[in-house]
């Protein structure tokens, strides 16, 4: 079933400097993620809703807040830059899209249950409009780079409360809707035992001997809090080795957080189908939970802002791809490799490498190479710190791409001060004096969880983060994998509780 994107009040009236209740740069910055979401979600169907304030002239919301968006008015008008989508407009006068309007009997007409809601202001119109539709039992998604606010700690907050209080998915625009599906090759060389402990097919090769095969429960456990990951991988594994007609697997999903002791999987079927892997899916679960890990604690200290994953240089090229996938599992909204971004369903993320400036002597050189060679479809993104000062090669290379600039990274090194919040300020200054208000701005180099706040702290006005070491370096979660039950009896070893632990969350998938 197509979605159903709720526009709210991205009207002049609050979009265009001069106006009384103008929403400042955020909400200018805005514009071009929500027209690649509307001609996105457009072209897959999808009925586009502009919900636009619009008043009456003695309007009794005007005793708190200056006279705006007054019917009849070009403050009451949909923006130019959205005006060209179709959609259908609705008109309301209160916080909330739903109060006193149609739009609740629209939405029943189309029968659809999951709505995404983008526009201004976050705190405001945005955070009433979710809550009334949660409170209707809609599935409500909030592009994170598709709403913004005035009041940039009030954007925040907001964020968090739609997440955390309203239940509704805080997502990215790259990644709305995306259903990851990953399919993942089993290498021989784990199939074959090869990678396991001697000693599992070993005592597999015992029991062989002895005729022993009996259906036996396993459980898997961590004594750390974590993000899980690499379960999609052993369930392919698992699928591939156990006995199709006398099997049962019961576990949690990628991305789902889980506290000490829970049991994250347990695996019923005959021992020997499964008791030499359980080197490899404890390795997978261990290595991909604590990448996902790190990456859910980078995402959740950037308050909203996206969180790109930098750190395959940081590993070995086998595993590259399963990094990179864990990574968007915890929450990143992008990674550069292609492998991980296969996994994860979406496109690799990338800028241009300092060899290439370097070797072409020119970094607006470079980005016009760029520009020149590179599909459409792939974002213009370039680097501004290899010859000259970043503020000044920001404004030269969109210059030189006449408005096709996406964004710049700044990556300044550490023995030139690395990238500050005040080298941020400066070139979003910058780029909005020389009319470039929609570029972005990404950083990276060294970033954890607490230079990212330090960067929001000092309201450094960041629009995406790209995090390598801290997430590619993350210590993996250990998990212990245990026998409770062998042919329906409750056993245990010592210090462990015999027989099948409790355990509500999981749900069965083999």
């Amino acid at each position: 079933m197509p979605n159903v994107v709720l526009v709210v009040d991205m009207v002049r009236g609050f979009l265009e400097e001069g106006n009384t209740l103008y929403c400042g740069k955020a909400s200018r910055h805005i514009i071009p993620n929500v027209k690649r979401l509307l001609e996105r979600e457009s072209s897959q169907g999808a009925l586009i809703l502009y919900l636009c304030d619009n008043h009456a002239p003695d309007d009794l919301e005007f005793k708190m807040f200056p006279p705006h968006c007054v019917i009849g008015t070009s403050e009451a008008e949909l923006i130019p830059e959205l005006a060209g989508y179709p959609g259908e407009i609705v008109p309301k006068n209160r916080y909330s899209g739903f109060f006193d309007t149609l739009l609740d009997d629209r939405l029943k007409k189309a029968g659809v249950d999951t709505l995404i809601v983008c526009g201004v202001c976050t705190d405001i119109c945005v955070m009433h409009t979710v809550a009334d539709a949660r409170n209707r039992d809609y599935e409500v998604e909030v592009p994170i780079d598709c709403v913004a606010s005035f009041d940039t700690a009030a954007h925040h907050f907001a964020l968090e409360h739609m997440d955390k209080v309203l239940g509704a998915r805080i997502v990215q625009t790259d990644t709305t809707q995306r259903k990851i599906s990953p399919e993942f090759a089993l290498p021989k060389a784990i199939l074959s035992g090869e990678t396991a402990d001697v000693y599992f097919p070993r005592a597999v090769e015992i029991l062989k001997k002895e005729g022993l095969n009996p259906k036996a429960t396993m459980e898997v456990f961590s004594r750390r809090y974590g993000t899980l990951c690499g379960m999609r991988e052993v369930l392919s594994l698992l699928d591939e080795v156990l006995p199709k007609d006398n099997r049962e697997v019961w576990a949690l999903d990628d991305g789902d957080e889980f506290p000490p002791k829970e049991v994250v999987l347990r695996i019923t079927a005959p021992y020997q189908s499964y008791g030499a892997y359980e080197t490899a899916y404890l390795g997978m679960l261990a290595h991909s939970s604590g990448w996902a890990t790190a990456a859910r604690q980078c995402v959740e200290a950037a308050r909203g802002i996206s969180i790109i994953s930098f750190g395959v240089r940081h590993v070995h090229p086998s595993i590259a791809g399963m990094m990179d996938y864990a990574a968007i599992v915890g929450g990143c909204s992008g990674c550069s490799s292609t492998s991980g971004a296969n996994l994860a369903g979406i496109t690799p993320t990338g800028t241009i490498p300092h060899a290439l400036i370097i070797i072409m002597g020119d970094t607006t050189k470079a980005t016009r190479a760029f520009d020149k060679h590179m599909p459409a479809e792939t974002g213009r993104i370039t680097l501004v710190d290899t010859f000259r000062d970043e503020c000044e090669e920001s404004v030269a290379v969109a210059q030189a791409l006449g408005g096709r600039l996406r964004g710049v990274r700044l990556d300044t090194p550490i023995e030139r001060g690395g990238v500050t919040p005040d080298l941020v300020k400066e070139t979003r200054a910058r780029l909005d004096l020389a009319g470039f208000a929609d570029v972005q701005i990404l950083a990276s180099g060294g970033l954890d969880p607490d230079r990212i706040r330090h960067f929001l702290d000092n309201n450094a006005p960041v629009d995406a983060f790209g995090v390598g070491s801290y997430i590619s370096g993350a210590r993996p979660i250990d998990f212990t994998a245990d026998l409770h039950e062998v042919e329906g009896n409750p056993i245990a070893k010592r210090g462990r509780i015999p027989g099948i632990t409790p355990a509500p969350r999981l749900k069965r998938v083999i």
